[in-house]
């Protein structure tokens, strides 16, 4: 009777060697899922701030060649009224000589037809 005893006392232990084992496996597995969420946790207000950052350069530069985009194209809209002064004066020049200018390109017949 004794060696049943012994028996079923190994194979118990075995039994909770192998739940011991397991269980701890879980605990680990669980463990390892909890600081990783805390790890995300606690990096999020650092991303968001890295992001926001980002976002701010990117609007600072965008913000700069809007501005700079604008002042060229002023320059050059005052860069096409002046050669448009230019070119009405050399046309009247031309007519009281008696010279008849040639006609514009369709561009610019269209341009002050529609004024666009």
């Amino acid at each position: 009777m004794n060696i049943w005893v012994a028996v079923f006392g190994m194979v118990g232990m075995v039994l909770a060697g192998a739940f011991a084992a397991r269980a701890t496996r879980a605990a680990s597995r669980a463990t390892a899922d909890a600081t990783r969420a805390a790890a995300l946790a606690q990096a999020e207000p650092n991303q968001r701030a890295a992001d926001l950052a980002s976002f701010q350069a990117i609007r600072d530069d965008m913000q700069h060649e809007i501005t700079e985009m604008r002042d060229e194209t002023r320059s050059l809209r005052s860069l096409v009224r002046s050669f448009a002064w230019y070119v009405s004066e050399l046309t009247s020049q031309m007519r009281s000589h008696g010279i008849e200018p040639p006609a514009p390109p369709e561009r610019i017949t269209e341009y002050n037809r529609t004024g666009v």
